[in-house]
């Protein structure tokens, strides 16, 4: 008998290479939340173990917040009769440009060390990365924000250490890195990351800033919570819109990365 003719090509050993960057893997809520929050938290954990290994953030946010602390204590201090009338403006004022520092860092750490392009290659939706590294900037800013607090108690002898002034930190610190965030991720593949941020972002804040320092001079002055609530209410309604809308625009950033 003849040998039968093989007419079936073997099939080709390699396929066209796959554009993973423009076509990033589908991770969303894959698994249940529970493993999304798991893929979040890996994100966390990876910016505080480096922050743990290198102290270059909190570190560089703390000095930063003590010395504008002091030095605006010693510019007000022989023209201001009372620490009540500068001491809400200094506290926020200071929360912003400090948390600048640390959300530069944010994304600015991976691309200097070349681990920025890993991250997005991943196997995880972009949104846990997002989230990942928001929680982790909160961490960071919120705890420079109670050194700053515990700096001003003792330079300008007020006890900004009261409920309803933490939480009005606390709203107006989860805006910040929400936004702050987002806009650190625009800015990350820029050489001039670090004056174009403050730029885009501090603009954007002007409804946290405006909140935040009513809330913290309404506590001083004793103001009840009905004189209080509305500027609550704008710190919650900041925060829900642009969290959201971060949320949904991060993705984008990456499209073409």
């Amino acid at each position: 008998m003849g040998k039968k003719a093989l007419s079936a090509e073997p099939p080709p050993l390699h396929s066209a290479p796959i554009d993973l960057a423009a076509h990033p893997i589908a991770m969303r809520l894959n698994g249940g939340i529970l493993a999304y929050l798991g893929k979040v938290a890996a994100v966390l954990l990876k910016d505080v173990r480096a922050e743990l290994r290198g102290r270059e953030i909190f570190s560089t946010m703390t000095a930063f917040s003590v010395l504008a602390v002091l030095i605006f204590g010693m510019a007000f201090d022989l023209r201001v009769p009372r620490a009540e009338m500068i001491a809400p403006g200094v506290l926020w004022v200071v929360v912003l440009f400090t948390g600048v520092l640390g959300l530069n860092r944010s994304f600015g750490a991976e691309v200097d060390r070349g681990t920025l392009p890993s991250l997005l290659l991943a196997p995880v939706d972009r949104s846990a990365i997002y989230f990942g590294k928001m929680l982790a900037n909160l961490i960071f800013t919120l705890a420079t924000a109670l050194v700053i607090l515990a700096v001003m108690f003792f330079i300008f002898d007020l006890n900004l250490f009261q409920p309803y002034n933490l939480a009005a930190m606390l709203l107006g610190v989860i805006g910040y890195v929400g936004v702050g965030t987002l806009f650190a991720a625009l800015t990350a593949n820029s050489r001039a990351r670090e004056t174009l941020l403050p730029i885009l972002l501090l603009p954007v804040m002007v409804p946290v800033f405006v909140s935040g320092v009513a809330l913290t001079a309404g506590v001083l002055d004793g103001k009840a919570w009905e004189d209080l609530s509305q500027w609550f209410g704008i710190l919650a309604a900041f925060d829900a819109i642009f969290i959201v809308v971060a949320y949904l625009l991060f993705d984008l950033i990456w499209e073409d990365a």
